[in-house]
């Protein structure tokens, strides 16, 4: 991908290495041989982008309705891997932009979070960190930081950790680490009856379900794998292909398909992940027995605007937006493309479309707005550019980039203070104390004493990082 920064497809990194056991441990995936998705710096390479984020809300909104989830602020996570993977953590799903693209359908997609949501309406995450904490012996713990350090370091190629971690793994005796495999096993059942309840409830078919299950199958058959059902962290494919296929076809929605609205956005986000991840060629592949359906145009659109080519991605959009006048993700690629063209006013109308099409009210669509009027240098625009800004961080305060433009925005505007302020609130929002500091003290230097901005400035030079 470019600059993440130049885009709506954003990326920031959250987390830190030091969880990675714990996390292989709390990682729900449908996959039968997960791993933990970590970079060479040990993070998770989160994604955002406004348009797949509201796809995932409307999949999620009517199951977590149903398992009692809605009221407690769940929120879901995309995580830039090629897998097909999803996991819980605290109130996050999790879902690897690579799941999204393998999908052929939304059904798959929704029973994935109907499964992760069967995990977190049953407490099964707090359970196995319970089960762990009554397992409290070197043996568990030998066990786990070994599948930990085997997972990163496989994930970061380096052959060194993964058999660093599998001889620690190996070396934990076999009884302890059997009985948490196990626990894990008897979870993974009970998600997935619960996910099927779900579907249920919401009228909604459990074929996706056993069709990612049965993609699976095939592909571990294939591959060779033959794994002791023991060290398996989820039940076998047989195990979990027959329990599947028993719930999905005994419920009156089992032949139930998606609308033909919701397949159309499931394959424009598929298009658009592919032209991020892969351009052209990844496309192509991927809508190789539709090669005119609108996920095929779209990614092509996209992957012409990534390689520079904007006058043929504009043409590519501009005729899907006479099919689709009211789709504000099309609108918000036209910014794109007309920034990228070095047409900022062109960019911000385009953009401010997309604000006034967008039900979701997205802060990353308001911050491209924003961020629109900055780049045109012209000091006529900049209190629009704070406005939209400032809008952004209100409604989306981990949109960090917003942070560093309403900043430039202010210092174009001749406001140092603030833009000083708006500086240390971003770096203390992603976690940089040490730089957050550093700006409030130069911001409170100058705001007026005892003013909100001098307070909120006062607060980070206070703050006391917990040990």
């Amino acid at each position: 991908m470019s600059d993440p920064q130049s885009t709506g497809f954003m990326k920031l990194n959250v987390s830190k290495l030091m969880h990675a056991a714990l996390l292989f441990v709390l990682t729900f995936s449908l996959a039968f041989a997960p791993t933990v998705p970590v970079n060479a710096q040990g993070r998770l390479p989160i994604v955002r982008d406004a348009e797949i984020e509201g796809l995932l809300l409307d999949y999620a909104r009517p199951i977590f309705k149903v398992a009692g989830l809605n009221r407690k602020g769940i929120e879901i996570i995309l995580v830039n891997s090629p897998s097909f993977n999803a996991f819980v953590d605290g109130r996050r799903i999790f879902v690897n932009t690579g799941a999204l693209l393998i999908a052929q359908t939304p059904n798959e997609i929704i029973g994935v979070i109907a499964h992760e949501s069967g995990h977190l309406a049953g407490g099964h995450q707090q359970r196995i960190r319970d089960q762990i904490a009554r397992s409290r012996t070197i043996a568990i713990v030998g066990a786990l930081a070994g599948i930990g350090a085997a997972a990163a370091g496989s994930a970061m190629g380096a052959s060194g950790a993964t058999a660093a971690g599998g001889g620690l793994a190996n070396a934990a005796p076999s009884v302890a680490t059997r009985a948490l495999l196990s626990y894990r096993r008897s979870e993974e059942i009970t998600a997935d009856r619960a996910a099927v309840k779900y579907l249920n409830a919401t009228g909604q078919s459990a074929k996706g379900m056993l069709t990612t299950f049965k993609r699976f199958s095939q592909q571990r058959a294939l591959s060779g794998v033959r794994g002791d059902p023991y060290w398996s962290s989820h039940p076998l494919p047989r195990e979990r292909i027959a329990l599947m296929e028993e719930l999905a076809k005994k419920s009156k929605n089992y032949n139930k398909k998606d609308s033909a609205r919701l397949q159309r956005r499931h394959d424009m986000i598929r298009g658009k992940i592919a032209a991020y991840t892969g351009g052209a060629p990844a496309v192509g592949q991927a809508f190789r027995d539709n090669p005119n359906g609108v996920g095929a145009r779209y990614g092509m659109a996209i992957s012409q605007f990534l390689r520079g080519d904007t006058r043929r991605a504009l043409a590519g959009i501009d005729k899907l937006i006479a099919q689709d006048k009211n789709n504000p993700y099309l609108y918000e690629i036209k910014g794109e493309i007309y920034l990228a063209a070095r047409q900022p006013k062109k960019a911000a109308s385009a953009f401010a479309r997309a604000v006034k099409l967008d039900k979701y009210k997205s802060g990353i669509i308001r911050g491209r707005l924003g961020f629109a009027y900055l780049s045109t240098g012209d000091s006529s625009q900049m209190n629009k550019a704070v406005r939209e800004l400032k809008a952004a961080i209100r409604t989306d305060p981990n949109n960090f980039a917003a942070y560093t433009f309403l900043s430039r925005a202010y210092a174009q505007a001749g406001d140092v203070a603030n833009a000083e302020l708006t500086q240390a609130e971003g770096y203390f929002r992603g976690g940089n104390v040490k730089e957050a500091k550093r700006f409030a003290v130069r911001a409170l230097q100058k705001l007026p004493k005892g003013t909100p901005s001098w307070q909120r400035a006062s607060d980070i030079v206070k703050y006391k990082t917990k040990k």
